[in-house]
């Protein structure tokens, strides 16, 4: 029977089953988790104390901030704003009585430009959703053939996958495991690999008046698969 925490998996491993241009299922989920962490961090959640806490002291990255501004929900981002240049005031203002002044300032400034909250979040969540897929491979026959009519996983997530599931999984299911995702990466290159040099080859005049088959979008594909180029859209 499926449980909540299974649906968002189940949905996006059959979303890249149905049409494989969804691409890697943990791709759509990053994406899916994005959504939903903007959209609460710019809601009601925003003035909640604990949130705030946090949000305050870790701030947002380049990207996250350029998404919620692209929300145009400006009055809940100065409110965000307004508390967060509060902290970063006082880690500047701090100062080292001994030695080099700069020593209470700089290490949490330099901690402050290597956070996230929202990153932070979408990586807790989404390593507990490779947990559930892993979880759904040993547990569910109907899941094994979902996985392995899956398209492609992008490198980072197929690492994080492999790297998970060796850890946690018996030696005998882990090595069916992993010999359905190694199958489904190497059918996945070799077709990308070609589609890549067909694409090379058409700027060769010798080539010009061949068609273009699969190979017209190999390069961002290819992108995309090496490296989940999660930054395309929320």
């Amino acid at each position: 029977m499926e449980q909540i925490f299974t649906i968002p998996v189940n949905e996006e491993f059959d979303a890249s089953r149905e049409k494989p241009e969804c691409g890697c299922p943990f791709c759509r989920l990053y994406r899916r988790l994005q959504r939903d962490e903007l959209d609460i961090i710019l809601g009601a959640s925003m003035m909640e104390p604990d949130i705030r806490i946090k949000t305050n002291e870790m701030g947002f990255c380049n990207k996250h901030f350029a998404m919620m501004l692209g929300r145009r929900r400006m009055l809940g981002i100065g409110l965000i704003l307004e508390s967060h240049l509060a902290e970063v005031e006082k880690k500047i203002s701090a100062r080292s009585i001994f030695g080099d002044p700069s020593a209470a300032s700089l290490k949490p400034l330099e901690k402050l430009d290597s956070e996230c909250y929202v990153c932070s979040r979408i990586k807790r969540n989404l390593d507990a959703m490779i947990s559930t897929a892993v979880y759904l491979y040993e547990t569910e026959d109907e899941f094994k053939k979902k996985f392995a009519e899956q398209p492609y996983f992008c490198i980072p997530h197929y690492n994080a996958m492999i790297s998970y599931a060796s850890k946690k999984m018996n030696k005998k299911l882990y090595r069916d495991f992993f010999d359905s995702a190694q199958d489904i990466q190497k059918k996945y290159v070799n077709a990308l690999k070609g589609d890549v040099s067909w694409f090379c080859k058409k700027f060769d005049y010798n080539y010009e008046n061949e068609p273009w088959y699969n190979s017209k979008d190999s390069v961002p594909r290819a992108v995309k698969f090496l490296t989940g180029a999660l930054e395309d859209g929320e």
